[in-house]
């Protein structure tokens, strides 16, 4: 709002905008508003309203950072929409070149998500339309950063923590995400202060608030962000094909090289090659963090994932090794 000059819509709006809505309405709805934006921007314009805001950012008296969040999950959602692989290549062309005609200087743009971005274009087969961005991946926080952390939360809140707690923390948890390392820090501070007398929170503590707690019901929404953002990734097929793969890397503790031959048996006939769509499931597991290459295969990467996806299909799930071509799947669908 700061670098972008009042025209067209945005005039009206401000300029007109107290006695217009004096005398117009009656009551103001949020999605009225954004409908009808919408519209405006699907009606062709939007090229110009995006060239417009990166030169107004590029004029601006400072400089300017500007991020765009979950843009990959923005072009998922577009490859759904009638003619989407079209659509989708248009805009990241334009993209590409309002970028570079600013290379330079101001704006320095951020592209953000939480599901990958090279797994989607290299799927659509035009993974240059993103080879004027850097890739940076924010990784987990190791053990000694993890650790740090919640002695810093300890210390600014109060809480009383034995002395191998915040170690216990991160090694529950298998990995430093740092979302989680503070969720359990938040239900352990809980915990403090249902004990009598300000007894310390104890490694016995963490592990029953892990099992209770993150890998309970009120921890379900956070770890289901896991499985929904592959549904925003992958096709219907390749998202089929992917559960089938966590869930035999959790319940049998590896996806090992046979498992991934008789998935990919087990999927002949669909509409892509198996083994291509068993190897694209697969690097987008990877590329986000569900799994990790192991010397017999795949492992999750992170524990509380792995316990999570193993709980739920525990009992549900028939090891690969144990089915063949025609044999029903795992229930992970």
């Amino acid at each position: 709002r700061a670098a972008h000059p009042l025209r067209g819509l945005g005039a009206r709006l401000v300029k007109g905008a107290s006695r217009w809505m004096r005398d117009n309405v009656e009551t103001l709805s949020a999605g009225e508003f954004h409908v009808k934006f919408r519209g405006e921007l699907n009606a062709g314009n939007w090229r110009r309203f995006g060239n417009d805001l990166f030169e107004a950012c590029a004029n601006h008296e400072r400089s300017v950072l500007l991020v765009i969040d979950e843009l990959p999950v923005f072009l998922s959602r577009l490859l759904g929409d009638a003619d989407g692989a079209r659509r989708t290549e248009v805009f990241l062309s334009w993209l590409r070149s309002a970028f570079q005609a600013l290379e330079g200087g101001s704006p320095v743009a951020v592209l953000s998500g939480s599901i990958g971005f090279a797994p989607l274009v290299e799927r659509l087969g035009i993974p240059d339309r993103i080879n004027h961005l850097a890739p940076f991946e924010v990784k987990p926080w190791d053990r000694g950063i993890s650790v740090a952390c919640f002695r810093r939360l300890a210390a600014s809140n109060g809480l009383h923590a034995a002395e191998g707690v915040a170690g216990a923390v991160h090694d529950a948890l298998g990995l430093g995400v740092p979302h989680f390392v503070q969720s359990f820090f938040a239900r352990l501070q809980d915990v403090s202060n249902d004990m009598p007398g300000g007894a310390p929170v104890t490694e016995a503590d963490v592990e029953e608030v892990y099992r209770t707690g993150l890998l309970g019901p009120s921890g379900h929404s956070d770890l289901m962000h896991y499985e929904s953002r592959l549904r925003e990734a992958l096709d219907d097929d390749t998202y089929n094909v992917a559960m089938e793969i966590l869930a035999e890397a959790a319940v049998e503790g590896v996806f090992s090289t046979g498992a991934r031959r008789i998935l990919e048996r087990l999927h002949i006939g669909k509409a892509e090659p198996a083994p291509e769509r068993v190897e694209q499931a697969l690097g987008v597991l990877v590329h986000d963090g569900y799994l990790q290459p192991a010397p017999s295969g795949h492992r999750f990467a992170f524990r509380l994932l792995k316990d999570w996806w193993e709980a739920r299909f525990r009992g549900r799930h028939v090891p690969l090794a144990d089915r063949g071509p025609g044999v029903g799947g795992s229930g992970a669908r």
